[in-house]
């Protein structure tokens, strides 16, 4: 529902022609099979209760269009489109196995690679006579990625979706309101960056990040992500996949194959099972922190 309403939101329908070709890309489809909630999605309902299935190619997407109706630029909305393709099946999982707890950006030396080796993309690029390297450094364009707490569209997007389906306080008026206050404007370092004019929308954004960070730090968040972080590290350990075989499976052909391993059982049964009062208390070093300070008018609000 919250989706459905998002992208009408972003006229998803009458959408620019030229991202159709490029929704094929098939490094691009495989993301439709990753869940933009870190493999939770598959985790105890005791733990997790999400709203509905949101994919890592539906946040690509919607980045792509928020993007694109900021810019109205092709190859900063392509650049947004592709900016999560070198996701892993399960996520941020992966950081906390790489250890990667703070940045959780251990896996984006694979974007290079995975779109090199996207044939299609390649001759999509090609025919529109756009440089790859425009499109694999989507850091360059502060619309699309910034450094917090700064807004950029990517992390926005994040705003909506994770408030939608996970911590689900905001509203289909809040999307709304969201999706058209917001605009370019200069920020202090000279910088394009996503502003707001409405301080109402600003002081909600504000506090849907603080519960995402509340959530991304609480002892159960932490605990699934480690627990699935093990349970992977110890399947590439065993052999029983490869550490590439996350950037081309999706996640339910990798949880099959962890389903199939009886030295798994344990490990996957809590995984599947376990009750949030029987979860132990973990501890670890310097997690993400989420914190947004939105441009109101131009200004910082706090």
């Amino acid at each position: 529902m919250y989706l459905e309403y998002y992208l009408k939101q972003l006229d998803y329908e009458n959408k620019p022609q030229f991202l159709d070709k490029y929704l094929k890309s098939p490094s691009l489809l495989r993301l439709k099979k990753v869940g933009y909630f870190c493999g939770m999605d598959y985790a105890s309902k005791s733990v997790y209760d999400f709203s509905e299935y949101i994919s890592r190619y539906d946040h690509s997407l919607t980045v792509a269009l928020l993007t694109y109706k900021l810019t109205k630029d092709k190859v900063q909305t392509l650049s947004a489109l592709f900016h999560d393709i070198a996701t892993p099946c399960f996520s941020h999982v992966i950081d906390y196995m790489n250890k990667d707890y703070t940045n959780q950006e251990s896996t984006e030396e694979y974007t290079e690679r995975i779109i090199k080796e996207d044939v299609y993309l390649l001759e999509c690029l090609k025919e529109d006579n756009i440089d790859i390297e425009d499109i694999i450094d989507f850091k360059k364009y502060p619309v699309v990625d910034n450094k917090r707490p700064k807004v950029c569209t990517d992390r926005i997007d994040g705003v909506i979706l994770t408030g939608a389906c996970w911590t689900k306080n905001i509203t289909l008026d809040d999307i709304y309101n969201i999706v058209n206050d917001m605009c370019l404007v200069i920020n202090e370092d000279n910088e394009q960056e996503i502003g707001f004019t409405n301080k109402d929308t600003v002081v909600k954004i504000i506090n849907i990040s603080k519960s995402i960070d509340v959530y991304c730090h609480s002892n159960e968040d932490n605990y699934m992500m480690n627990l699935l972080a093990d349970i992977t590290k110890k399947a590439i350990d065993n052999k029983y996949i490869k550490y590439d075989d996350l950037y081309k499976l999706t996640e339910e052909e990798i949880l099959e194959i962890f389903n199939s391993k009886k030295d798994l059982d344990e490990l996957m049964n809590l995984f599947y099972n376990i009750k949030l009062n029987d979860i132990p208390n973990i501890e670890l070093p310097d997690v993400k922190i989420r914190d947004l300070n939105p441009l109101l008018n131009g200004k910082r609000l706090k």
